[in-house]
């Protein structure tokens, strides 16, 4: 069983619509039993808030099905539960390490790492682009999703 948590600032665009198109891949790849997949955030400004209403309209646009989510932020035993633990951006990852600490099993990475590229998964909340944050985050978990079936 692989454990993968995507965290983004707020967890309502992001890292909600990350765990989502992850869990469709991975249903589509017949491999739903083999991951428990999650998202959370490194702030608490959103705490208890639904997806954004953006983000939902994205992922039906995109066939994405999505199950009633509401946002919390990351605990350090919740870091510690999760195998994988994948950032939309520069800014969560210097966050995150506040909260959690050094990441000891270096289990921490980018999303966009996952496609060989340095660059963050720019904030739909703040571009109002959720068409490239989608098209961002479906081909990091898709290489994410690759690069786990390279290792099986």
């Amino acid at each position: 069983m692989i454990k993968i948590l995507f965290i983004c600032h707020g967890n309502i665009c992001r890292s909600p619509m990350a765990e989502f198109i992850m869990k469709d891949l991975v249903r589509k790849a017949g491999r739903s039993d083999d991951f428990v997949i999650d998202s959370c955030a490194v702030s608490n400004e959103e705490q208890g808030n639904p997806i954004y209403p953006p983000a939902k309209r994205k992922m039906q646009e995109h066939n994405i099905p999505f199950d009633a989510h509401y946002a919390h932020k990351i605990t350090k035993a919740e870091f510690d539960a999760y195998d994988i633990v994948v950032l939309m951006d520069q800014s969560n990852l210097n966050i995150l390490s506040r909260i959690v600490g050094r990441d000891k099993l270096d289990k921490v990475r980018l999303l966009m790492s996952y496609t060989g590229s340095s660059r963050d998964v720019a904030d739909p909340w703040y571009t109002g682009d959720f068409e490239r944050s989608y098209r961002d985050i479906l081909a990091g978990c898709q290489a994410l999703l690759d690069s786990l079936s390279d290792d099986c």
